[in-house]
């Protein structure tokens, strides 16, 4: 059932998406600078491209700095869990030498008793 819901939706995003595109055909362009100062510069950098596609850029854009900065906040999260998972191996191998120590001093002992 969830991989049917997940189709389902994949398909209605993709179809929102194929609407949007086609009514958003129209050239837009795009400057780096306003065009007073870019020609007072030399520096006339624009593109003219479809404005979905400009807006699909901005979209992805948009999702790229959203994944960015969650990944920047929750550094402090990861790094704690690297540092507890350490801990939790080095008691777990103290702990091993530990039964492996009492295990050949308990068989000390009964050796010792024996005698």
């Amino acid at each position: 059932m969830m991989i049917f819901l997940r189709y389902l939706f994949l398909g209605l995003l993709a179809l929102c998406l194929l609407v949007l595109a086609l009514a958003n055909r129209g050239a837009v362009t795009l400057r780096l600078l306003p065009e007073e100062i870019g020609t007072r510069l030399g520096l006339d950098l624009s593109i003219t491209l479809p404005l979905f596609i400009v807006l699909f850029i901005a979209i992805a854009m948009g999702l790229l700095i959203g994944f960015v900065w969650e990944w920047l906040r929750e550094h402090k999260h990861r790094a704690e869990a690297r540092s507890e998972r350490s801990q939790k191996e080095r008691l777990q191998k103290e702990l091993s030498k530990s039964r492996a120590a009492s295990d050949q001093d308990e068989v000390l002992a009964l050796l010792g008793d024996a005698r």
